[in-house]
């Protein structure tokens, strides 16, 4: 996708796209380091856009692990499946993230390993980003992990309440730079 038709989408949904650009490989890249491949089974990705955190975790994963992609946006979701329409074990949902329980019980998902997201929760209603937070932290397995990215650190205390612990770190090679935010309890 080119950047016009990014901006594009952006200007129809800002609450739903949350930047005018997509992220660079280097926030990419400190998005899923620390992410345990060899050993997950289950990955989640919310909000993937055009694929730049999904390029990662598809070239990094072992064969046999499942990812699940949750696109709202129905432009980014067909290129979505037009890019990976070979991949195995790859399931691609136009849909909201609200719904993600309703979505792994559907394709026999018992647990998570790891949600990466790069949902906008700093522009998303704060019942939409409660109940995303809850449902993430009910799925993600005992040593489970959600990542995600914000521009800034306003919704810090907000997912403080749902995650024990948040280590945090910060990428300036993105535009904006942005914060990553890796969960856990």
């Amino acid at each position: 996708m080119k950047p016009f038709n990014f901006i594009f989408q952006y200007m129809l949904n800002p609450r739903e796209v949350g930047a005018v650009l997509p992220s660079s490989k280097y926030l990419a890249e400190k998005m899923v380091e620390g992410v345990d491949f060899h050993n997950a089974k289950y990955i989640v990705e919310f909000g993937p856009g055009t694929g730049v955190f999904t390029d990662k975790i598809i070239k990094s994963r072992i064969q046999h692990t499942v990812v699940m992609l949750i696109e709202s946006n129905t432009e980014f979701c067909a290129l979505l499946k037009e890019k990976y329409k070979d991949e195995k074990n790859l399931i691609i949902i136009n849909g909201s993230v609200e719904d993600i329980d309703k979505y792994t019980k559907d394709f026999n998902i018992p647990y998570l390993d790891y949600v990466v997201s790069g949902l906008p929760f700093a522009s998303l209603p704060k019942n939409v980003s409660s109940t995303i937070l809850i449902k993430t932290k009910k799925l993600l397995r005992k040593n489970g992990v959600f990542i995600t990215f914000q521009y800034t650190l306003i919704k810090k205390d907000f997912i403080h309440h749902y995650f024990k612990h948040i280590h945090l770190t910060r990428e300036y090679r993105n535009m904006p730079p942005a914060y990553v935010f890796r969960c856990s309890n």
